[in-house]
């Protein structure tokens, strides 16, 4: 009976402790538009759950979280053939025990983020042998709670933390901590606290020409632009809002809606896949599609651009200015890899 009072006075407490408007609100893009996803065809049937996908030179790669043998998987570029599998599932020296995301810089630095053993391993890709290298691999800072996002830069690695204690960190090429900054940026009267920052899980990317860092929260509707020369920048609330959560046990429980699930920016813009559906919708159909059927651009100053409205749900996305292309990953269906053509004028 008390832990239901509990949770009660913690869902009243949650609608309740909005105070005024901290930082500013978008509602509306310059433009909505369309886009209808071609298949891409493939050579081989590999995966169970592509959450990633990226591309460098002639080399694609796409990482699938419920893989049963391999979680990276190579592939020639444009034509979709079948290089290499590679980092093995396993309890092994050179396997993974997970693989939440990967940074794809050139064929000789891809960089894989292992949580379960809190290491970021690099791998070099040779399309002629058909093969895969473990080169090097980087222990992350013990300080450090499960690291689930990171981002390679030019003297080491940015990842976000989930003590509550600050946004993000810098760390040296050792994978130790040099630097801690930021505060998760709620307008609800709470303690920044472990229960928080779950709820406050933002996907990160980096543009290095800027030295800027992005943010997007995967509950509720937030982006954040921070620029790291002097940790400044802007936050964003969407319509729907920041993360809702009632925390249990120290934990936060996710009571709005899934927001964002992947995020990219290049020199011109800021991409990400949003998904706006509650979880009281998830739960009542376990059948429904998992992913997001919109991408929101914004500009490099976190001003909506256009909102893309998508003919099937989409997770993570490749984004190639130069040819106006998005690669997206499907989870959904047996073909779940799709092209996106961009119109020029966006």
């Amino acid at each position: 009976m008390k832990y239901i009072l509990y949770l009660l006075f913690c869902s009243l407490l949650s609608c309740t402790m909005n105070t005024r408007d901290t930082y500013p609100r978008y509602r509306d893009f310059l433009k909505e538009r369309a886009l209808v996803a071609d298949v891409i065809s493939l050579d081989t049937a590999l995966f169970r759950y592509p959450f990633r996908v990226a591309v460098t030179d002639s080399v694609a790669v796409v990482l699938d979280l419920h893989n049963a043998d391999h979680y990276l998987h190579a592939f020639t570029y444009p034509q979709w053939r079948h290089i290499v599998s590679f980092g093995k599932r396993g309890n092994g020296p050179e396997e993974l025990l997970s693989a939440e995301t990967f940074q794809f810089d050139s064929p000789d630095s891809l960089w894989v983020l292992d949580a379960n053993r809190m290491q970021i391993t690099r791998w070099e890709i040779n399309r002629l042998d058909k093969s895969a290298e473990r080169l090097d691999e980087v222990t992350l800072d013990k300080q450090l709670i499960r690291v689930l996002d990171f981002h390679k830069t030019a003297d080491g690695f940015i990842v976000p933390d989930y003590s509550g204690e600050y946004r993000y960190h810098l760390l040296n090429g050792k994978g130790d901590v040099i630097q801690s900054a930021g505060i998760i940026p709620t307008e609800r009267k709470q303690v920044q606290s472990p229960a928080l920052a779950q709820a406050w899980r933002s996907f990160i990317d980096y543009n290095p020409h800027r030295n800027t860092l992005a943010l997007a929260t995967q509950l509720g509707e937030v982006l954040e632009i921070v620029t790291l020369d002097n940790d400044t920048g802007r936050v964003l609330y969407g319509p729907n809002g920041e993360p809702a959560f009632q925390a249990s046990e120290g934990e936060g429980i996710p009571v709005g809606i899934m927001g964002f699930s992947d995020i990219q920016m290049t020199d011109k813009y800021i991409y990400t896949v949003f998904h706006g559906r509650t979880f009281r919708e998830i739960g009542k159909n376990m059948q429904n599609e998992d992913g997001g059927r919109f991408i929101y651009v914004f500009d490099l100053e976190g001003k909506p651009v256009v909102k893309y409205t998508l003919n099937r749900a989409i997770y993570g996305v490749c984004v190639n200015e130069e040819t106006n292309t998005i690669i997206a990953t499907d989870v959904n269906s047996d073909e779940p890899l799709v092209r996106l053509l961009l119109p020029v004028d966006h």
